[in-house]
């Protein structure tokens, strides 16, 4: 987004990190690796990195975020616009929050919730939530919502249509769908120990117990009169359990485990693959069905993954099925398999799907969004807190 936002010159931004794990490379606990992206984040806009002042930097708590010169820098540039993208469980928001009020800056808060509930499931929460959002939400002039699920939610805390902007969210859907034009998918079954004609099944995400892969290897167990794979790209601390339990199930010959795969290799993964699988039990978005989609693949995801809203088209770009539930999960893989043609026909839809959920719409979503919030088109420049 912040690169196409440099190419309309009405608006000018400033991006202000406070945390860039992702670019610098650093141990993430959900792949259980030391994590590096390959694709360059950080260039074709301006942006500055906030320093981090916490005495336990972090991301889990709510002082392992603390960025007091994002005050300084509210305070001396005058923005037309803040935007917040931090999360309101940090010390950092409420820092920028009081500059944007303390200097009448108007303020714009990101969030991609859709439901109330937390990924702990701890109903307390719930109940917190009901009472603090009205309240917290009301502080904002405009509330980004990437997906209508997220609309919905804002609707129902309280917000009001007219301080709600649905900003699509998604990825460069050019560089996806280049990408994927270019992909050997022969080449890359070969590689796999995969037959070209094969029905591929992919998982690509951490391996870990809330995005439940457990439930999609059971699912996948219970496929036996077709010639099927399954794909699990990713790390993470369930893999020696999806290992064992694929032995035990009997189908670990027709299982495979790839392994982290970084940016630049996610095109060639979704390409060479059929139909991807998101069974999260907590998924505000799941921008990976993007990534799947704009390469070809239809999609089953669970109902608690938010790119349901607007992404899935039962039947047409692929299924939703209630989490958890095992024999429903393999039910929509055998109706989503049953026909190759079907199944092919659904990956196109899903590309075409694409065409109307990209980063033009985003764009005029957020400009939309800064008129609201300023009176017009920002003058001068706008700050982008993440």
């Amino acid at each position: 987004m912040f690169r196409r936002l440099m190419t309309r010159p009405q608006v000018q931004i400033q991006v202000a990190y406070c945390n860039l794990q992702r670019d610098e490379g650093q141990f993430d606990p959900g792949f259980g690796i030391d994590v590096k992206w390959d694709t360059p984040l950080l260039e074709g806009y301006p942006w500055i990195a906030v320093k981090n002042r916490s005495i336990s930097p972090g991301l889990d708590s709510f002082f392992g975020l603390f960025n007091p010169g994002i005050w300084r820098l509210a305070s001396r540039e005058k923005f037309d616009a803040i935007v917040l993208y931090t999360g309101y469980i940090c010390a950092t928001f409420w820092i920028a929050l009081a500059a944007a009020k303390w200097n009448r800056i108007p303020v714009l808060f990101g969030t991609d919730a859709h439901e109330l509930t937390a990924r702990d499931r701890k109903s307390w929460k719930v109940w917190a939530k009901r009472l603090f959002w009205p309240r917290l939400f009301r502080l904002a002039d405009v509330v980004l919502a990437p997906s209508s699920g997220t609309v919905s939610l804002m609707r129902s805390v309280g917000v009001p249509d007219d301080r709600i902007v649905l900003t699509p969210y998604c990825v460069d859907n050019d560089w996806w769908t280049r990408q994927s034009a270019d992909v050997n998918r022969k080449a890359i079954r070969d590689r796999w120990n995969v037959p070209e004609d094969a029905i591929v099944v992919l998982f690509c995400a951490k391996l870990q117990s809330w995005k439940r892969p457990e439930d999609l290897l059971r699912a996948f167990a219970k496929i036996s009169d077709i010639e099927a794979y399954l794909i699990f790209a990713g790390e993470g601390p369930s893999r020696p359990t999806l290992e064992s339990e694929a032995l035990a199930l009997g189908i670990s010959a027709r299982v495979r485990f790839l392994g982290f795969v970084n940016q630049s290799g996610l095109p060639e993964i979704y390409t060479a693959s059929d139909l991807f699988v998101l069974p999260s039990e907590y998924e505000p978005f799941g921008v990976v069905v993007n990534e799947a989609m704009l390469c070809g693949c239809s999609v089953i995801v669970s109902d608690r993954v938010g790119a349901r809203f607007d992404l899935v088209r039962e039947g047409e770009t692929g299924f939703v099925f209630p989490c958890g539930d095992i024999e429903a999960l393999s039910a929509a893989l055998n109706r989503a398999i049953q026909s190759p043609r079907r199944l092919r026909k659904m990956g196109e839809s899903s590309r075409e799907r694409m065409t109307h959920w990209s980063p033009g719409d985003n764009i005029l979503g957020f400009e939309n969004a800064l008129i609201l919030a300023t009176g017009g088109l920002a003058k001068a420049k706008g700050a982008d807190i993440r």
